[in-house]
C-alpha cells in the first residue's frame, strides 16, 4: 500500500502567476449580515447571559462555557462568503469540505460553490478563470503547487493553529528530525501537515493514531527491529523514502490540532522516554524535540466540558457536530467516560422525548466523505423527573444549530415518558 504523500515537489515553479488571498477580500462588513442570518442564535445569546443555564419545564440545560465555532472556523466561513461576493460570475471551488459540518457545507453548495472532492469534478481541468478556496485544514504541498501552476486564484483559509504546526514540522525537516505526527491518517489536516516535510529533500514524517501505534514506534527507537515488518505496518503513514533505522534516530513531535491534548502529551512523553532509554539523558537534546502545537480553541472546549461535568447533577450529555468532525468526536470520547453521551448532527436527531438518532460513541473515525451509520436509542431521556442535560458543540458547529437543539428540547420539557 502506498503513502498518501507524493515525492518531494518543486514548490517554486509555476507557469502562470497565481493570485492568492490570505487575509480576506476586504468585504467583511458586506457579508456580516448574511453570516449572522445563517449562523447566529439570539437564544444562545440569552443562555450565555443567564450564566449558561436554561430551565424549561422539567428540563435543565447546562451549556459548556466554550463551544461551537472557533476563530479559525469562523474566519474560514467568513472568507468563503467574501469570495462568493467578490467573484459573483466566476466558478468557485473548494478543494474539499471547508470545515466538517454538513449544514455549513450545504449552504456553500447552495451558493454555487463546487467541491473538488466530488467525483464529477476534476482539478486538472481548472485554469486561470477558477477561484479555489483552501479549507481551514489546509491542503498538501502537491495540491497547492498544482493550483498555482494552473494559474487559479487562491483564497487561503488555513487556520493559524494549523500553520503553527507546519512551522514546527518544517523546522524538524530542516534540522534533520523526523516529524512524528499524532493524528488521523485520512484527515485532511494531517495529510497537509505531513506533506510539509517534502519541502526539504531529506524531510521525513510518520503518522501515529494513538498510544498503541506510538508504542510500536518507541519499541523500534529503543531496540530496532524488523524493518520490513515495521514498514508494512506503517506503509501508508510514512513519507516517501522512509528508512526506519535511519529516520527514527532523531524525532520531533507534532499533532493534528483537534486531537485530545492528554493523548498528544502522553505520546510525547512516550517518545521522550524511548529516546532517553536508547541514547541516555545526555543524548535527549540531540535526538528529540517537541513544541506545543495543541490548538488553544480545541483545548478550551475540552476543558469546558470537563468543568461542566465536575458540576454535580448532569444526567446526560448531548454533543452536537458533524459526524466526521475530529474535535467533536474527541468531546464525545471525554464525556462518555463520565455520563451517558449522545453525538447528534443537529436537532433532527432528537426524534422525540423517547427516541434519539445519533452516531454511536465507539465507531472508527470515517474517511473524508464517507457516510457514517447512525443508530437509534430508545428511552434516552429519563422519565417523569427533573433532568439536567449537558450541552456542547464541536468547533465547526454554528450557534444557530445549537439554538435549534435547545428549541427542540423545549418541546419535550412538559412531557413525561
Amino acid at each position: 500500500m502506498k503513502s498518501f504523500l507524493t515525492a518531494p515537489v518543486d514548490c517554486d515553479s509555476q507557469s502562470v502567476p497565481a493570485p492568492m488571498f490570505r487575509k480576506g477580500l476586504a468585504l467583511k462588513k458586506e457579508v456580516a449580515g448574511a453570516l449572522a442570518a445563517d449562523y447566529h442564535s439570539a437564544l444562545i445569546d440569552r443562555i450565555k447571559t443567564a450564566d449558561y443555564r436554561w430551565h424549561m419545564g422539567r428540563l435543565r440545560v447546562h451549556l459548556a462555557r466554550e463551544f461551537g465555532f472557533c476563530y479559525g472556523v469562523d474566519r474560514a466561513v467568513d472568507y468563503a462568503y467574501q469570495t462568493r461576493r467578490r467573484f459573483p460570475k466566476r466558478p468557485i471551488y473548494l478543494t474539499g469540505e471547508i470545515i466538517h459540518n454538513p449544514q455549513v457545507n450545504g449552504r456553500l453548495r447552495a451558493a454555487g460553490i463546487r467541491f473538488l472532492s466530488d467525483p464529477e469534478e476534476d482539478m486538472n481541468r481548472l485554469g486561470p478563470e477558477a477561484v479555489v478556496i483552501l479549507p481551514a485544514f489546509g491542503v498538501t504541498i502537491a495540491t497547492l503547487t498544482q493550483l498555482q501552476r494552473q494559474g487559479c486564484t487562491i483564497v487561503d483559509t488555513t487556520c493559524g493553529s494549523v500553520l503553527n504546526v507546519w512551522k514546527n514540522v518544517l523546522r524538524y525537516a530542516r534540522d534533520g528530525y523526523t516529524a512524528i505526527i499524532h493524528g488521523k491518517l485520512r484527515h485532511e489536516e494531517t495529510q497537509a501537515t505531513a506533506s510539509q516535510v517534502l519541502k526539504y529533500s531529506s524531510g521525513r514524517s510518520l503518522v501515529v493514531l494513538d498510544r498503541a501505534e506510538a508504542g510500536i514506534v518507541c519499541d523500534f527507537i529503543r531496540h530496532g527491529g524488523d524493518e520490513a515488518l515495521f514498514s508494512a505496518r506503517f506503509a501508508e503513514a510514512m513519507s516517501p523514502g522512509f528508512v526506519p533505522h535511519r529516520d527514527l534516530q532523531r524525532v520531533g513531535l507534532a499533532n493534528q490540532t483537534t486531537m485530545l491534548m492528554t493523548e498528544s502529551l502522553a505520546i510525547g512523553e512516550m517518545l521522550r522516554q524511548a529516546v532517553v532509554d536508547r541514547y541516555g539523558d545526555t543524548g535527549l537534546d540531540t535526538h528529540y524535540r517537541a513544541f506545543d502545537t495543541i490548538c488553544s480553541a480545541t483545548q478550551d472546549r475540552q476543558d469546558a466540558i470537563m468543568a461542566l461535568l465536575d458540576d454535580p447533577g448532569v444526567d446526560l450529555m448531548l454533543v452536537i457536530g458533524g459526524y466526521n468532525s475530529s474535535n467533536t468526536r474527541n468531546l464525545v470520547r471525554l464525556t462518555s467516560r463520565r455520563v451517558p453521551t449522545f453525538h447528534i448532527a443537529d436537532a433532527t436527531g432528537l426524534m422525540s422525548s423517547r427516541e434519539l438518532r445519533h452516531r454511536p460513541v465507539d465507531v472508527r473515525q470515517p474517511d473524508p466523505g464517507a457516510v457514517v451509520a447512525e443508530t437509534r436509542t430508545v428511552d434516552w431521556l429519563p422519565g417523569d423527573r427533573v433532568v439536567t442535560i449537558g450541552l456542547t458543540a464541536g468547533a465547526s458547529t454554528p450557534d444557530a444549530i445549537v439554538g435549534q437543539v435547545v428549541e427542540r428540547l423545549e418541546t419535550f420539557a412538559g412531557e413525561t415518558v
